[in-house]
């Protein structure tokens, strides 16, 4: 029995020893498979290296020359870098999956293609709002709807462009505060460009009382406007009477401001003609009349407080 056990038990530990050296022919053979493909592609890849480090280099000089020609074409510098790094990125990236092809990872390749196409998609989801106000930072700086120091009114916004970057719009508003807007709701809302136009026209609104020579009253208007600093004097002044109101005859007194001046501001030009305006109706005698109200007392009511006045007085 002791023999038959003994017997069984080197059997058992030789069996385990084959199976220990199978195991360890079948790793070593695995491993000289790998050597051997590894050596058999080197050549393949020091090639698929070389290709990288060509576009590398190639994408880096494509950046500086498309930056530099849209910068030459008076393009936005936000835009002629984005334009630039766009290049650099795409001629990179075709290097790599042409290096990949080479190392015959096309399947490999074509996995990285869906990835990023899925994480593009989920990415466009959840940043919708910042993508669109990107592509329209983008679509204002290659159309160039304003430059940077005029004068805009957007969205209920008005004053003078500080700055445009990719994302928003700085506007500084006449009380010298800064103005951030969304450089979507800039381009989906009317833009007024009052510079564009190198002018502005400036309203001032005043009244009259009615008894006054309208005619004497629009021209005496008119020539206390021509003054006023920072006046187009191509343009001139012009005064019009709009209406009939509740307590005078409505004048408006037109000028175009000449927004090429430096020292042109619309604000202080209309306070200006509203001074000016003053001073000569003043000096003409012209009225300019305060609210006046004209009580109406219906028939029955005057007699019933007659009647209670006789009452009060007996």
């Amino acid at each position: 029995m002791a023999e038959e056990a003994a017997h069984s038990t080197s059997d058992a530990t030789g069996d385990i020893v084959l199976e220990t050296a199978h195991l360890v022919d079948i790793v070593w053979d695995k491993l000289l498979g790998w050597i051997e493909g590894f050596i058999a592609m080197l050549p393949n890849l020091a090639v698929a290296l070389l290709v990288i480090l060509a576009f590398a280099l190639l994408a880096r000089y494509a950046e500086r020359l498309v930056q530099a020609s849209a910068e030459r074409a008076s393009v936005n510098a936000q835009v002629a870098s984005l334009a630039g790094v766009s290049t650099r990125i795409g001629l990179f990236g075709l290097g790599i999956f042409l290096a990949l092809g080479l190392l015959d990872l096309q399947k490999t390749a074509m996995s990285l293609l869906a990835g990023v196409g899925v994480v593009g998609l989920a990415l466009g989801f959840a940043f919708q709002d910042i993508a669109s106000n990107f592509m329209s930072g983008v679509i204002m700086a290659t159309r160039r709807p304003f430059e940077i120091g005029d004068l805009v009114e957007s969205g209920g916004t008005m004053g003078f462009v500080d700055r445009l970057t990719l994302r928003a719009t700085f506007i500084r508003n006449f009380d010298g505060q800064l103005v951030i807007l969304p450089n979507k709701d800039v381009l989906q809302s009317p833009l007024i460009n009052y510079s564009r136009r190198g002018r502005r026209r400036v309203r001032v609104p005043v009244g009259v009382a009615y008894d006054t020579d309208l005619e004497r009253a629009r021209e005496v208007a008119r020539e206390a406007i021509v003054d006023v600093p920072g006046l187009d004097p191509e343009q001139g002044a012009q005064a019009v009477f709009s209406g009939f109101g509740g307590s005078s005859i409505d004048l408006d007194v037109y000028f175009w401001l000449d927004l090429s001046l430096e020292d042109a501001d619309y604000l202080q030009a209309r306070s200006e003609g509203v001074i000016a305006i003053k001073k000569a109706f003043d000096e003409a005698d012209i009225e300019i009349p305060f609210p006046i109200r004209t009580l109406s007392w219906p028939e029955a009511l005057r007699i019933r407080r007659r009647d209670d006045e006789q009452e009060s007085s007996s």
